[in-house]
């Protein structure tokens, strides 16, 4: 298991990590087996939540005596620093421990919840004196879709971890600047959805899944993100030891996909058929589109303009606006050449996108 320094904590982290928002979906015993497993084989960093049902406990009981082998993150969506500190000696008492090593503010995703969170008697002002008390070690903050109040947080310096969504489809367009601007302030950057909430999975029945050595979708996407040495830890969802030990085996393997491996790999991903969330119709990877265009649009950016303005939260919707008027060249230059549909690995109706895209933001 390859290690990292998770930014100025000066954590040292298994790149791949245990993600426990699936544990309500598992009895104890199953779950048990899983964490134990993940230990003996090196993972020592462990994500959970309030908002995760009964994950705490199940973790508190399944490894109360190994306490000095993991690094225990678990985060509370209250944003006023009364309710915080409720779900912080709650989940001290669930997982059954005297801190936590790392404590996040859960889902910080638009510009009003940040505000919150960073007001005199907001979330962040009770995990500064948890802090204080020796109850918390560090601060963090997760985060969504809204990539203005993501660089805000960052550029506050107030926190030492942020958890982003991130996958080979780009699923939430933190990797260009996002991370790199995490980087630069010495956060810990740990990835959740590196399988975009399953959608990174190959179609296989339940007793394939079970004769398979791993699922090659799964592997490649997970590889793709833990090769980014930028990122911390990845905490893939997991909920038995099958899962456990197939994804343990890329903290083995982060060197970067050559070029080959990542063709392969898209292919594979087109083949699915599958609509990709917040933008995804579109891989938002290969950009083999873009690359024959003779009009240089950016087709990757057009996908996800249209979607943010059509399926994020009203009060986001603008961010779709924002990215379209910020292109160079916009989707009513296309001449319908079919030179994007020739290689376009997920057959995708490109040229009518541009046109709705044209219609939609005129």
């Amino acid at each position: 298991m390859e290690y990292r320094r998770l930014g100025r904590t000066e954590l040292n982290v298994s790149v791949i990590g245990f993600g426990t928002i699936k544990f309500p979906q598992v009895d104890a015993d199953e779950a048990n087996r899983a964490l134990n497993r993940a230990l003996d084989l090196g993972i020592n960093y462990i994500d959970t939540a309030r908002a995760y049902q009964d994950s705490e406990s199940k973790i508190g009981a399944a490894i109360k005596d190994r306490r000095d082998e993991y690094i225990i993150a678990t985060k509370s969506v209250t944003r006023d620093a009364a309710g915080a500190r409720k779900d912080l000696e709650t989940s001290l008492n669930e997982l059954g421990i005297e801190y936590v090593d790392v404590w996040k503010i859960h889902s910080v995703s638009d510009g009003d919840m940040f505000k919150q969170v960073m007001a005199p008697g907001g979330s962040l002002s009770a995990a500064k004196k948890a802090r204080a008390e020796g109850k918390i070690n560090h601060i963090g903050l997760s985060m969504h879709r809204d990539l203005k109040t993501m660089k805000a947080a960052i550029n506050s310096d107030e926190f030492e971890v942020i958890l982003l969504p991130h996958s080979i489809i780009n699923q939430e367009g933190v990797e260009d600047e996002v991370i790199p601007m995490a980087k630069e302030h010495d956060m810990g950057i740990v990835i959740m959805k590196p399988f975009s909430d399953g959608l990174l999975i190959s179609n296989m029945s339940a007793e394939e899944r079970q004769r398979a050595d791993y699922d090659p979708i799964a592997r490649g996407s997970l590889r793709f993100v833990a090769s980014n040495e930028a990122i911390s830890v990845v905490i893939p969802g997991m909920r038995n030891v099958k899962e456990v030990e197939e994804n343990v085996a890329v903290g083995n393997m982060t060197e970067p996909l050559n070029d080959e491996e990542l063709k392969e790999l898209l292919a594979e991903i087109g083949k699915l058929g599958r609509e990709f969330r917040y933008g995804q119709t579109c891989l938002m990877r290969c950009k083999y589109c873009e690359d024959v265009c003779p009009e240089n649009i950016e087709i990757s950016k057009v996908y996800r303009a249209v979607v943010m303005a059509t399926s994020y939260p009203n009060n986001l919707k603008s961010m779709g606006a924002e990215l379209y008027n910020s292109l160079d060249v916009k989707p009513s230059a296309c001449t319908e050449c079919q030179k994007c549909l020739d290689v376009c690995i997920a057959n995708l109706s490109i040229i009518e996108r541009m046109k709705d895209a044209a219609s939609m933001f005129s």
